[in-house]
């Protein structure tokens, strides 16, 4: 398997790689199993290079290839790729670091240091940068929507692999050492030429928390560093260096907590999930802890020690007189070690204590309190000439208790409106409150929920079955957890599939239930759960401003929200439900446009507007570069406050290697920090009026495609959706219902089955004709100047360039020949082909490139170089598919053992374009 790659060190790295896999490949299969891959991958080549019966020579080697050949050809390809994105990724973290050294003092671009200087250079003060930064923060939410079509297993032999290309471009290696690593690498590729490439079943709910945690915990070494160089930046730029770092980076999590369309959440196990996180933050604040006792050995015979540690060593005598042997252990000239083991003992107490045992013994009660005790140390420290101790180490564990307390990451809790109704229907006429509260209209719906609210129907849970009863434990355990621990491990709760002011009614409605149906919280205020509306079609989306408007004035949501004069509303937008509904450039502006009217709404009623954002790993669902994405938002919805969700795939990519996460949390913080000092003010009304006509044409260009009387069956013949939602890569089902509809099928395996057949409709379809229409009247110009000045609309194009380039109509056509002749989804086709000529010559035409993605040379050589390894996996797909279909269109038990089989092939095919495009959606 030959590369073209240009760069020397990346280039040695794949074809070191290559080689080895090679050698594995005759090692454990034949050579002539290896012939026979370079012989299909010689052909993709040639099928590239129009070589003359090339296409028609690859097809018919794949017709007539057996399953054993293709338990060969597809790992061969699939592993290839795993290991050529490794080098990618280790030669993106060399290049990371030579660019860092060669700007020797100069700020390094896209970082907080350069945003530092360029505020300075706006002519800020340093109270006023200050200001800015105290005002920041970054909130990072992971989930694990099924995206993810890579196995743990898989990325822990991958990561070893990046770890080898690492040692090997050591200066310092012996040649014995090398030759080591060498063999370290084979046995490796063998090891990952011998497991199951694709997960068995489906992953539990608790294995997905587990996983996310990994990706979280990897973040301990990351976020000190941000911080630091975010004070070096501040004393380098204004000379400050009394000013405590902000800290600005906050992580949440869906896994666990999103039970929308997902019954394996239930609420044991989003129990179990706040468990985990509580007990993996306490275990690392031990470490830290720990690693602070063996380090801080000052005697007071050598230095000044702080009476205050005394005394707070002296009160946990008193306190927690099982405490007392432990301390005697230690000397009493080592005050401060005395009073670490303090805080290590509190915090081994915080873990053995369960969920309403907390308030008892030595046990942290919250983050505060634990951060508290480590700033006695630090106030100690300096106050006694230890500067320097304390900026090594005490700064960064104080840095990382405020980000992570005690629990890793706050839980959201997300699901679907219409649960929250059919709950409230059961409960109201089970009391006797209403016969059918799902009938009622929204006038009436708001009239119940305000009325009762303060007097709301006893009842009991045990009353109910099914839901309800999950639903009401569910809100049973939020307050118990927030009686407990504070609103610290909680998130938001997030309402899929918001319409109206009532559905964030029932939530307040739920949770004042909860909160006062014990005796624990009688007479206590209601604490402040985040209520997050989800607008995620196109109509929510335009309707959300009216729905907030309503609340922000409503007698008895507008106090709910607002404590001491001061109101804060999150609202989360979908990015890839809104794609589904109105295709991409009615999606894109419909969310742009609804951001703009939210900030207009909540600036109205002097209320901190939260805007979440439901981005996906896929540019179909709101992917593409995350920096680049922020800075194409409104920059009076950000206001310094941005949260964000991390999806599926994209936590393998920005978090499994450390200098990756740093460079990309230092981007997302940079884009932050400048998109909420910038204005919108220059913004020429001309554009807006012009993305509003365009949104419309295109909502109608798109609606007529999936409105189309062939569309269902044109997507579900010329996509592989079928084996798509029978892989078992997520814990959640694929569609929301049973029934097979387009409106009840997630978003993720829609935009999957786009990308595998490499058509990337959802990033594009319908911009061309819009954007054609205008061109052909009017000229490109205004489009021209909109994308050199209007970060949105360059987003917009930019993504939509990257989409046409990773798509393929020759390989697509390969999958719509799978529709039967004569039939109307061929229609449709003709609409898929005409448009995408349309998208591609009005993005020529705008960024005045003679190809797709001209600007930008090395990524469009990188597409081009992965094509004929990505092709043959896709004709593969495509025979297995067809061999399948035929099969079940038998019905016959004799073919169940082929059906299985055929079925695990095109899960590995599945996995392995995947990898090829580094992405599934």
């Amino acid at each position: 398997m030959t590369t073209t790659l240009t760069d020397n060190e990346l280039h040695d790295d794949i074809r070191l790689l290559a080689e080895l896999l090679e050698s594995t490949i005759a090692e454990q299969e034949g050579e002539d199993r290896l012939a026979m891959v370079n012989e299909i991958h010689q052909l993709a080549i040639d099928r590239r290079e129009k070589v003359p019966g090339a296409e028609d020579a690859l097809i018919d080697r794949i017709a007539k290839m057996t399953p054993e050949e293709f338990s060969v050809a597809i790992p061969a390809l699939s592993v290839f790729f795993d290991l050529a994105n490794t080098a990618e990724d280790t030669h993106r973290v060399r290049v990371l670091r030579e660019r860092t050294r060669e700007a020797g003092n100069s700020p390094r671009p896209e970082s907080l240091r350069s945003a530092v200087y360029a505020l300075k250079e706006k002519g800020l003060s340093v109270d006023e940068v200050a200001e800015r930064l105290s005002g920041l923060c970054v909130d990072l939410v992971f989930t694990a929507h099924p995206t993810e079509a890579k196995r743990r297993t898989t990325r822990r032999l991958i990561r070893k692999v990046r770890t080898g290309l690492q040692q090997l471009h050591s200066e310092q290696l012996l040649e014995r050492e090398r030759d080591r690593v060498r063999e370290k690498l084979s046995s490796d590729l063998t090891i990952l030429w011998q497991i199951d490439q694709t997960r068995p079943q489906r992953p539990t709910v608790m294995q997905e928390v587990e996983r996310g945690l990994f990706f979280v915990k990897e973040l301990w070494q990351v976020i000190p560093d941000i911080h630091r160089e975010l004070r070096r930046a501040i004393k380098e730029a204004f000379g400050k260096t009394d000013w405590e770092t902000p800290v600005f980076l906050k992580f949440g999590s869906w896994i666990g907590g999103d039970r929308d369309g997902n019954p394996f959440v239930t609420a044991d196990v989003t129990r179990n999930t706040l468990s985990v996180l509580r007990t993996a933050a306490i275990q690392r604040q031990r470490e830290s802890a720990h690693e602070l006792y063996r380090m801080l050995v000052i005697s007071d015979r050598k230095a000044k020690l702080p009476q205050s540690i005394r005394l707070a060593v002296s009160e946990a005598y008193d306190r927690w007189p099982s405490i007392r042997p432990i301390l005697d252990q230690i000397s009493p000239n080592e005050i401060y070690r005395r009073w670490i083991r303090v805080i290590e003992y509190r915090l081994e107490q915080s873990l053995e204590a369960e969920v309403a045992d907390r308030t008892r013994r030595a046990a942290y009660g919250s983050a505060e309190e634990l951060e508290r005790d480590v700033r006695l140390i630090e106030e100690g420290l300096r106050e006694h000439g230890g500067d320097r101790v304390a900026d090594v180490y005490l700064a960064d564990w104080l840095v990382l208790i405020r980000t992570f307390g005690l629990h890793y990451a706050s839980l959201d809790v997300r699901q679907d409106s219409r649960v929250h109704v059919e709950v409230l229907t059961n409960i109201f006429k089970q009391t006797g409150l209403c016969d059918d509260y799902s009938a009622l209209n929204e006038k009436e719906r708001q009239d119940i929920l305000k009325k009762t609210l303060d007097e709301q129907p006893k009842f009991f849970v045990s009353d109910f079955e099914d839901m309800t009863r999950e639903t009401l434990a569910l809100f049973r355990l939020i307050a118990d957890t927030v009686r407990s621990s504070g609103m610290e491990p909680i998130g938001g709760h997030v309402i899929s599939m918001t319409h109206t002011a009532s559905d964030m009614l029932t939530i307040l409605w739920l949770w004042k239930w909860a909160w006062t149906s014990t005796d624990e919280t009688q007479g206590e205020p209601l604490p402040q759960l985040p209520i997050v509306p989800l607008f995620e079609t196109i109509e929510d989306l335009n309707n959300g401003a009216d729905v907030l408007n309503e609340l922000l004035i409503d007698p008895v949501y507008e106090p709910y929200i607002r404590r001491d004069g001061k109101a804060q509303q999150m609202v989360m937008v979908g990015y890839s439900d809104s794609t589904k509904d109105g295709g991409y450039l009615a999606a894109g502006w419909g969310l742009h446009a609804a951001q703009r009217r939210l900030a207009d709404v909540t600036q109205k009623h002097d209320v901190e507007l939260v805007v979440f954002h439901g981005r996906g790993g896929g540019l179909g669902r709101g992917g593409g570069p995350a920096a680049r994405a922020i800075l194409s938002l409104p920059p009076n919805s950000v206001g310094g406050h941005l949260r964000m969700t991390e999806q599926g795939e994209v936590l393998a990519e920005r978090y499994d290697d450390p200098q990756i996460a740093h460079r990309h949390l230092e981007q997302v913080s940079w884009a932050t920090l400048l998109v909420s000092s910038q204005d919108e003010t220059n913004l020429d009304p001309k554009w807006v009026e012009l993305m509003e006509s365009l949104n419309d044409s295109s909502f109608k260009t798109y609606r007529q495609l999936v409105e189309h009387k062939g569309f269902l069956t044109y997507f579900d013949r010329a996509t592989p959706i079928s084996e798509i939602e029978n892989f078992p890569i997520g814990s959640r089902p694929s569609r929301r219902r049973e029934r097979k509809s387009l409106s009840d099928l997630r978003a993720i395996p829609w935009t999957f089955s786009w990308t595998q057949s490499r058509q990337m409709l959802p990033a594009w379809y319908g911009l061309g004709s819009s954007l054609g229409e205008v061109i052909d009247k009017d000229g490109p110009e205004t489009f021209q100047e909109m994308y050199a000045k209007w970060p949105m609309f360059r987003a917009l194009i930019d993504n939509a360039e990257l989409a046409l380039m990773k798509a393929d109509m020759g390989i697509a056509r390969r999958y719509v020949e799978l529709i039967p002749e004569g039939d109307t989804a061929w229609e449709v086709w003709s609409l898929v082909e005409n448009e995408f000529a349309n998208s591609r010559d009005a993005i020529l035409a705008i960024t005045g490139h003679d190809e797709l993605l001209g600007g930008i040379p090395w990524l469009r050589d990188s597409i081009h170089e992965r094509n004929p390894y990505v092709d043959p996996l896709n004709l593969i797909q495509i025979e297995l598919i067809r061999r399948l279909r035929a099969l079940d269109a038998e019905q016959s038990e004799a073919n169940e053992q082929k059906i299985h089989e055929l079925r695990e092939l095109c899960r590995l095919s599945i996995q392995g374009i995947a990898g090829g495009l580094r992405t599934t959606g």
